[in-house]
């Protein structure tokens, strides 16, 4: 079966202790980097601006990032 997951494709560069965090949460948790960083995504929440304010959305970073 192909399952094809990409409808966008997304380079994102990281810093060294950035990456090693990265490396040493997957291999802890037997999790592959691609599902940790979309499920970060998911779980970010958007708040919408009033309209006077509206240019983009704003993100909330309130979740915990790879402790």
């Amino acid at each position: 079966m192909n399952k094809k997951w990409a409808v966008k494709r997304i380079t994102i560069n990281l810093a060294s202790a950035e990456s090693e965090k990265l490396e040493k949460y997957c291999a802890s948790t037997g999790r592959l980097s691609t599902d940790v960083i979309r499920e970060l995504i998911r779980s970010l929440s958007i708040t919408e601006l009033s309209a006077s304010e509206k240019t983009t959305p704003t993100l909330k970073y309130d979740v915990p990032i790879l402790k």
